[in-house]
């Protein structure tokens, strides 16, 4: 599938928006729309190594799909890694780019494609429709997380690992 790409302009600094992409756990709060089943693989959900697995909600099947940050390039670049599909045999690729726009404006793009290896899986993917939905689910997203983050509101709700520390590291 894809690539799939979708951008907006917020008017929020560029800084601020790679901080908020950057903790998967706060993915959910504009994201929830065409995602579920949200879950972090580690305590720590910032930066490097940070992971998640979710299913994507399509009409016609609902995926799941792992993913990890493997590269981050303060503050315009953010690279996720994952499998999704059956037994997790299918690459997927997710990139978020963070541009300078004109005046206070920081343009956000998200690619996301998938690398179907089995022409089976292939199959599956271009009848279901996946690329148009996975579209439609990410530009809706942006719209979320503009309109979140342009608000009032001081930053977007977090989800939390079941086991976790309740208190900031360092805070007995």
């Amino acid at each position: 599938m894809g690539p799939v790409r979708a951008e907006i302009d917020i008017d929020v600094p560029r800084q601020r928006i790679f901080e908020e992409l950057l903790d998967l756990s706060r993915r959910p709060s504009f994201t929830d729309h065409f995602i579920s089943d949200f879950r972090l693989t580690r305590i720590d959900a910032t930066g490097l190594g940070a992971g998640a697995r979710f299913r994507f909600q399509f009409p016609l099947r609902s995926p799941w799909v792992d993913t990890t940050i493997v590269d981050v390039e303060d503050p315009h670049l953010i690279v996720e890694e994952g499998r999704g599909g059956r037994v997790n045999r299918i690459p997927s690729h997710t990139v978020w780019e963070l541009l300078e726009g004109s005046g206070p404006l920081t343009r956000v793009r998200v690619s996301y494609w998938t690398e179907p290896a089995n022409p089976v899986d292939r199959a599956v993917e271009v009848l279901s429709g996946g690329s148009i939905w996975c579209e439609r689910g990410w530009r809706e997203a942006l719209r979320r997380l503009r309109d979140r983050l342009e608000s009032e509101a001081p930053t977007l709700k977090r989800i939390a690992v079941a086991g976790g520390n309740p208190h900031p590291t360092g805070i007995p």
